[in-house]
Formats: structure tokens, C-alpha cells, sequence
């Protein structure tokens, strides 16, 4: 794919031309608005604020233009500037001037954090709102009775799901954004960068706060709990990954052994919740040091 970040990079016409495409794209395979926030990202990274607003501006209107010519309105370009593109210009932004990708990781969850808070506060009923959102999707010969119960139960975390989701495409376009970087101007930097991703011991004690809480309370302060807890998932996964990336490269079968581990994680999502276990602990077990003796 350097060939597209090369095309994006010759000037702003092509930018805007990739990140509007790709976002009128999107609307059919959502995967690809990973592609189209990188696009944003890269010319952040690069260029600085300045013209990474810029190209996010003029790419919304184009956006918009062709949604009105293709689909007869422009709504969704706004709703990608909202929820894709400007918080990944401003994590963005964090990562060039702090230089640090672990910041830029938990200043993206902190954003879905506000995104769930604010959820909470705007929403007078949110289970009842995704109760009627998810009942919506249940096909008409299913069977009502089991529908119910995991409609009851998912309702009450789709909040946190729903914001974890964005936060992992956020971050995807990110880290896609920067090594596009890495590979145009930095080779091998990106990897060095993801491999040294830590967490803090302070977050890591506030993140089992959150989730005391949620165990202790009741109500709709326990629901709110449980919500922001699903975003840490989300920080300790990626750390978590870093972590074993890290261990699985020191050994002998480290070639296969790094695939598969990503393979895993694709294939397998309920591994997610050994490898952020992992992202929780290793403050304390610093595991990589461990590796290295």
C-alpha cells in the first residue's frame, strides 16, 4: 500500500481525492474507512495541523458533494467528520508533537470515554433505546423467548461496544496512518514505536477502579461502569499485543509465531480477552524485560 500513501503525500487534491472516495466507498464496505481516516492521519503526521485540517475540510465537502450526486444527500460526510476523521487528526496531532504512541492510544480512549459519559448524559434511557434499536435487527422467524434474553443483556453494554468499535477503527487509521509514514520516510520506526507501547501502573490501578465500581454499585452508576470498562478493554488489548509481539519475536519460530498470533486475534476475538489481561499485568510483570533476560 505505499503506493497510495506515495499518491497521498504528491499534494492536497490527491489526499482529499483518496479520503473523500474512500469514504462514499465505505458506506458499502466498511472496512475501508480505516483506509480513508489513515489518509487524514498521514497528512497530520506529516504535514502538521494545519494541513491536516485542511485536507479534512475540503475532503468533507467533496464528500458531501458526491454523497448528493450518488445517494440524494450529504449527511454522512458530517457524521465521518464527527466520529472518524477529527479524532483522528487530533490524536494525530498528539502523537507528532508528543512523539509517543502510548498517548496517542490512551487519549483515543479517553475520547470514547467522554463519547460513553456524554452518551449517558444526552440519552435519558439508553437500554431502552438500543432494546428498540436491536429488536429492530432480529429476523421475524427467530425464536422470541432466547432473542429477548440477549437482547436484555446486550443493551445494557451496546454503549460501550458501539464506542469500543470506533475506537478500534480510530486506531487502526491511525497506526495505519503512521506506518504508511514510517515506510515513506522512517522505515522500521513504526514497528519500533508499537513494540514499546506500555502502560502506565497509574491507569492500570484506576482501570481496576472502574471496574470495583462496577462490581460494588448498582443501577445506572454500575451500567455506566461496565460501559467505560469495555474501552479499557480496548487500551489493555492493545498494549496486551504489543506485549506478545514483543515475547513471540525473541524466539526461535518468532516468524510464525508473531502471524499467528494476529491470525489468532482475527479469527478467534475471545483471545482478546487473555491478550488485554496481559496489557493489565504487565506494569507489574514487565515482560519484555523479562524476555530480554
Amino acid at each position: 500500500m505505499n503506493f497510495l500513501a506515495a499518491f497521498i503525500m504528491r499534494g492536497r487534491m490527491q489526499a482529499m481525492l483518496v479520503a473523500s472516495t474512500l469514504a462514499l466507498l465505505s458506506l458499502m464496505l466498511p472496512p475501508v474507512s480505516v483506509v480513508s481516516s489513515a489518509t487524514v492521519a498521514l497528512v497530520t503526521l506529516r504535514l502538521g495541523a494545519f494541513e491536516g485540517f485542511y485536507v479534512l475540510m475540503c475532503s468533507t465537502v467533496a464528500a458531501g458533494l458526491l454523497g448528493l450526486l450518488a445517494l440524494g444527500n450529504y449527511q454522512f460526510a458530517l457524521l465521518y467528520v464527527m466520529v472518524l476523521w477529527l479524532p483522528v487528526w487530533l490524536i494525530s496531532i498528539v502523537l507528532r508533537e508528543g512523539r509517543h504512541l502510548s498517548l496517542a492510544v490512551e487519549i483515543a480512549v479517553l475520547i470514547g470515554m467522554l463519547g460513553v459519559v456524554g452518551f449517558y448524559l444526552y440519552v435519558p434511557e439508553p437500554v431502552a433505546m438500543w432494546k428498540a434499536v436491536l429488536g429492530q435487527m432480529v429476523p421475524a422467524d427467530a425464536p422470541v423467548e432466547q432473542v429477548q434474553r440477549t437482547i436484555d443483556v446486550l443493551s445494557r453494554y451496546m454503549t460501550g461496544i458501539v464506542a469500543a468499535g470506533s475506537v478500534f477503527g480510530l486506531l487502526f487509521g491511525l497506526f495505519l496512518g503512521r506506518w504508511w509514514q514510517a515506510n515513506l520516510y522512517n522505515p522500521g520506526g513504526f514497528k519500533q514505536e508499537f513494540l514499546s507501547l506500555e502502560t502506565k501502573p497509574r491507569l492500570t490501578i484506576g482501570s481496576v477502579a472502574v471496574i470495583a465500581v462496577a462490581l460494588a454499585s448498582s443501577g445506572a452508576i454500575a451500567e455506566l461502569a461496565w460501559n467505560v470498562s469495555i474501552l479499557l478493554f480496548v487500551l489493555f488489548t492493545i498494549s496486551g499485543t504489543s506485549v506478545l509481539h514483543t515475547v513471540f519475536a525473541g524466539k526461535k519460530l518468532g516468524r510464525y509465531m508473531v502471524p499467528m498470533l494476529y491470525i489468532t486475534l482475527f479469527l478467534i476475538p475471545h483471545a482478546m480477552l487473555l491478550v488485554a489481561l496481559i496489557g493489565l499485568l504487565d506494569p507489574w510483570l514487565d515482560l519484555r524485560k523479562k524476555k530480554s533476560n
